[in-house]
């Protein structure tokens, strides 16, 4: 539930605000930009919202936050159904981020074999209710050791397989189901787990029916440079080996799996209009983006430090 005695003094006035116990990690603002955006070290509403339709954004953003530091005042109940959210076909935005994740966004994907959760939501009987009517989860499938959140839990709930890479398995330790090496791995039909050694050593996106690209921290879409783009300042393993994953994920486009229209991420914002053109991974620039935090595109981790400033690295296909 959101302070309003600790009510940051740079949200817009009216009925809509931030606390100060914001951490910064962006995810209202990438869900619902129009109303949310990051002033110096946190978000704040920027703009109130206006009517049914702007209000129930408003209340999309707050139930994703993952310190419950966005509110209303006076209070009121959040509306059911929330979460999941729709986002595209099969694919659904859990919302209900945790902290332990630092608010990274964890999806739902429908599939006639058994759902998928990538990565994983706090555990909430918000979500339970939801998800047990839709069938539960068959896999849960992690990008890497940062996002694992509660996923023990939801595995536990629905007794579903859990995957992560073998490098990044001491996050997961009830893993069932380990990835190794550097090759494309089929997990189920049409879901395809691709290792991109660079944010952690262990980091894998997922690539589900040729459309949709699940990509954790490795991959972004950045609205401000209107770019995918990969995070420097945010690379915990290594930014050199990170490029070379993101160069030949680059150079499987040709692959049935690979022609991808969607790139949705952990932190940073998600973008469908790939198979257009604009920004296809084949052809652009992976950019290292610059900021501070999250609220400049670039994700920040409580405890971890920057590493200096480089030239901004070109990832292309040989």
């Amino acid at each position: 539930m959101a302070r309003i005695d600790q009510r940051d003094g740079r949200n817009a006035n009216g009925a809509w605000f931030v606390d100060t116990r914001c951490i910064d990690c962006g995810t209202c603002h990438q869900l619902v930009p129009e109303l949310f955006a990051p002033v110096g070290d946190q978000s704040v509403v920027v703009v109130q919202p206006d009517g049914p339709d702007g209000e129930r954004r408003a209340w999309l953003a707050a139930e994703a936050c993952p310190t419950q530091s966005i509110g209303c005042t006076p209070r009121a109940p959040r509306p059911a159904g929330l979460y999941p959210h729709h986002v595209d076909g099969p694919v659904y935005d859990l919302g209900h981020t945790s902290e332990a994740s630092f608010g990274a966004t964890s999806y739902l994907v429908l599939r006639p074999g058994g759902n998928l959760m990538v990565d994983a939501p706090r555990y909430t009987r918000a979500l339970t209710g939801p998800l047990d009517d839709l069938g539960g989860v068959a896999h849960v499938l992690l990008t890497h050791r940062d996002d694992v959140a509660d996923a023990p839990r939801w595995a536990d709930r629905y007794q579903a397989r859990v995957w992560i890479h073998e490098a990044d398995s001491p996050a997961a330790p009830g893993a069932t189901d380990l990835l190794r090496g550097d090759d494309p791995v089929v997990v189920a039909p049409g879901v395809v787990a691709v290792p991109v050694p660079g944010h952690t050593r262990g980091s894998v996106v997922f690539a589900v029916d040729g459309t949709w690209l699940f990509t954790g921290d490795s991959l972004a879409w950045s609205r401000r440079r209107q770019d995918l783009v990969a995070f420097r300042d945010a690379c915990w393993y290594s930014w050199p080996e990170q490029t070379r994953s993101l160069a030949r994920l680059a150079a499987m486009s040709s692959f049935p799996w690979g022609s991808f229209s969607w790139v949705l991420p952990g932190h940073g914002a998600r973008v469908d209009d790939l198979a257009a053109g604009a920004g296809r991974l084949p052809g652009c620039r992976l950019r290292r983006a610059t900021g501070a935090g999250f609220g400049g595109d670039v994700p920040r981790a409580p405890g971890r430090g920057s590493e200096p400033q480089s030239e901004a690295a070109n990832a292309r296909p040989a």
